[in-house]
């Protein structure tokens, strides 16, 4: 692993902290804006009640569940604690108590991702938290934290690619993959409508250079600083790609900030205007040598990030997890989420599926609920909503997927028959604002996108097929 001599990440670790920083406000304010509904005591899982479910909590319970909620898992808490990470992520972005702000949005963040899964059980959560306690550690002095960024940019990027070859999935091994991925992605920008009347030929180039960049540039970001700079720019530019395309909330611009470690302080001064580098002087990290525990922890943390990065890469080629010690390693690095698996669409959906979810007090006037953001009313364009995450959009597009979400999404219908005011602020209307409803109906549609011709025809974005009732849940009912 290639590194340059000298104290050359100083410019590098200041922008870096505050770009998280903007990330960490972005992530605090979109869940302090659901976290009720998801996991308040009207939402789809009340966090309390999972707490009260457990009974004389000792020990091994507060350290395999590592949340503040313990103490208080009240609505005013949970609230408490998002709108708190937003004052933290402040703090970072102005470079005020950086080193103890960090802590605290760490802390808080951790608490609120084990408080509303499956809600955020999302890879760009991971990588928020493991790249929030990295910096916790960070100073411009320590090569070795500018290798564990490395080191974590290089697992995100290769180990997606990774992930597409052992899953064997056909359309990653035919080069189809971006036949599909515009219009069955959780949720497309309007410029995915365009990029999917591409011709198949690009596409195929498209989802090449997918492998590519993915497979072979991340390799190149441990050798020589010009091979570096091009591992950054290649990573860089799939990025904006993807976020011109896809609704995937922070987790592209992430991506880009991480890319800053593959540079160094003489690249960046090149390119970074005077004003800020004025500005950034005064909150840069010290310079002077870490304290020697901040030494000793990151030595300790390197070394478990290695383990378990070890662990990770096992499961993923042997499609089995790990067991024994190890295993018992990995799942306290991931209850932390200090080390995270990655494995962005290691299969491709070919059809998307929609549900439809109408309402009914007597059983002959139904009323359909709306959902803000997910594909529903086919002449609507779909919106761009990046950086923002919707929680239950994004999470009603894995519920045909498999039984697994169906417990949730049972809990969300039952969230409506409550007619729970924090459940269906969620959507984007409430068809029975006076009255709850008695019955629930599910319905299945295929959506896909139109073509030019249909479009300028139909003014449609969408065109869908009726599968009939979605057969896990057809018919629900209080």
């Amino acid at each position: 692993m290639n590194m340059d001599t000298g104290n050359n990440y100083r410019l590098v670790s200041a922008l870096f902290l505050r770009l998280l920083g903007v990330i960490y406000l972005i992530a605090f304010f979109s869940i302090a804006t659901q976290i009720l509904g998801l996991a308040g005591s009207q939402g789809i899982l009340p966090f309390a009640q999972k707490l009260a479910s457990v009974n004389a909590p000792g020990v091994s319970d507060y350290l395999r569940l590592p949340t503040l909620f313990w103490l208080n898992s009240s609505d005013a808490a949970l609230s408490g604690a998002a709108w708190s990470g937003c004052a933290a992520a402040v703090l970072i972005i102005l470079g005020r108590r950086q080193r103890a702000a960090l802590v605290v949005a760490y802390v808080l963040y951790l608490s609120i991702y084990h408080a509303c899964q499956p809600f955020m059980n999302f890879q760009w959560d991971g990588l928020l938290l493991e790249s929030g306690f990295l910096a916790i550690f960070l100073t411009p002095r320590s090569r070795v934290l500018v290798l564990l960024f490395r080191w974590l940019l290089f697992r995100l990027r290769f180990m997606s690619g990774l992930s597409k070859l052992t899953s064997g999935d056909p359309t990653w091994s035919g080069l189809t993959a971006l036949n599909y991925y515009f219009q069955v992605q959780p949720l497309p920008t309007p410029l995915a409508w365009y990029a999917n009347q591409l011709p198949e030929w690009l596409l195929k180039t498209g989802t090449a250079g997918t492998l590519f960049v993915e497979l072979v540039v991340p390799f190149m970001m441990f050798l020589p600083r010009r091979w570096r700079f091009a591992a950054a720019w290649l990573t860089i530019l799939w990025q904006v790609l993807i976020i011109l395309t896809s609704n995937h909330n922070w987790i592209n611009f992430l991506t880009i900030a991480l890319c800053l470690f593959l540079f160094d302080d003489q690249a960046l001064e090149k390119k970074t205007p005077s004003w800020l580098k004025a500005k950034l002087a005064t909150e840069r990290v010290p310079s002077g040598s870490a304290p020697a525990a901040i030494r000793v922890a990151t030595g300790a943390l390197a070394a478990t990030i290695l383990l378990a990065s070890a662990g990770h890469f096992w499961e993923l080629i042997k499609m089995q997890p790990v067991t024994g010690p190890m295993g018992k390693v990995l799942d306290y690095a991931e209850a932390y989420r200090v080390v995270s698996s990655y494995h962005v669409f290691p299969t491709m959906k070919t059809q998307r599926i929609e549900l439809e979810l109408v309402g009914s007090i007597d059983g002959k006037d139904w009323r359909r609920y709306e959902f803000k953001y997910k594909p529903g009313d086919l002449t609507r364009r779909p919106p761009v909503v990046i950086p923002f995450q919707p929680r239950l959009d994004w999470q009603m597009w894995f519920v045909t997927l498999g039984p697994v979400h169906l417990p949730w999404f049972y809990e969300f219908l039952q969230g409506l028959l409550r007619n729970s005011p924090a459940v269906t602020a969620l959507l984007k209307n409430n068809p029975f604002p006076d009255e709850a409803p008695r019955y629930i109906r599910v319905y299945a549609y295929r959506y896909e996108f139109t073509d030019a011709e249909e479009r300028a025809r139909t003014g449609q974005w969408w065109k869908r097929q009726s599968l009939g009732s979605f057969s896990p849940l057809p018919w629900v009912e209080r």
